[in-house]
């Protein structure tokens, strides 16, 4: 989320000229070095591009860049927003939130929208409190770092019930899609996947089949239990992309058995460090996660 502002000479758009896009890029480069943090996702750096298969929004100035990402049906509309930090403090990011939060209005009348602030900044937490938002949702980053800088892994070991292999191409998608949609019925951003989604990563420039780990019940060896995909950002840096449990296989530890077999993946790659998401009230998972020796990193603060 930007911080206060002006905002003079706003515009609402349904797609980018190619000059606005250079702008937005240009804000979220400027933003990344001056606060150590990326003000965008991932989707919503993506959608600067045109990349969506939902409804966008974007709005503007000559000193900040929001987009509205429409929700899917029963989810809030999400807005991110990011100003140049040059021109901070003189009322831009509060005019753009407030126009975004309108637009967002007339995108997904009900629930209401939210508004990220990744890295919960200390900009944006003074602007949410001018604006009356309140917290909704806490997204926390944690790390943990690899052999041989960070402590040894736990040895990877699977029961006679389970078999462990690798991403082998598109055969595969219809079950990793089954099982994401099961596991994540209820996430706003990671539910209600189409083949599209899949598709849009792994015809990215980080994917790697040999990151993206599969485990089958060895009694129905087509019957996906649980997936973990890996990415690697660059060398000093992976990441515990997704991991998705089909919801009938909980109880027999598959989801540390995959994050574990990810990790080693990333270790033997010689990655220096992992990250992942998780959301702040999945008690379980940060069980699971912390038992492995993660510690948080950061956080990310739905406001509405």
């Amino acid at each position: 989320m930007g911080t206060d502002g002006t905002g003079a000479g706003l515009t609402v758009a349904d797609h980018l000229t190619p000059e606005a896009v250079d702008f937005a890029h240009r804000l979220v480069r400027s933003a990344t070095d001056a606060d150590g943090v990326v003000p965008l996702s991932e989707q919503s750096v993506a959608v600067i591009d045109g990349s969506s298969d939902q409804i966008v929004r974007h709005v503007f100035s000559d000193a900040g860049y929001a987009n509205v990402i429409a929700g899917r049906s029963g989810e809030p509309a999400m807005i991110e927003a990011v100003v140049d930090p040059a021109r901070r403090r003189a009322g831009h990011g509060r005019a753009l939130l407030v126009e975004a939060f309108d637009v967002a209005r007339d995108v997904t009348a009900d629930p209401a929208p939210r508004v990220w602030a990744h890295g919960d900044l200390p900009g944006a937490v003074a602007l949410a409190a001018k604006l009356g938002l309140a917290r909704r949702r806490e997204l926390l980053q944690l790390r943990r770092p690899l052999p041989p800088a960070g402590d040894a892994l736990p040895p990877l070991e699977l029961d006679d019930r389970t078999v462990l292999r690798t991403y082998e191409g598109p055969a595969d998608d219809a079950e990793i899609l089954r099982v994401n949609n099961a596991a994540f019925d209820w996430h706003p951003e990671q539910g209600g996947w189409t083949q599209a989604q899949i598709t849009e990563r792994v015809r990215s420039d980080w994917f790697d089949a040999k990151g993206l780990f599969l485990a089958f019940d060895a009694g129905s060896p087509e019957h996906l239990l649980g997936f973990h995909w890996t990415k690697v950002h660059d060398p000093s840096l992976g990441e515990v992309y997704i991991v998705g449990v089909d919801p009938a296989a909980q109880g027999r530890g598959l989801g540390r058995l995959l994050t574990l077999a990810g990790l080693h993946h990333l270790a033997d790659r010689h990655i220096g460090e992992v990250e992942l998401y998780v959301e702040g009230d999945n008690v379980a998972a940060l069980h699971t996660y912390e038992r492995l020796g993660f510690t948080r990193y950061a956080i990310d603060v739905a406001y509405g």
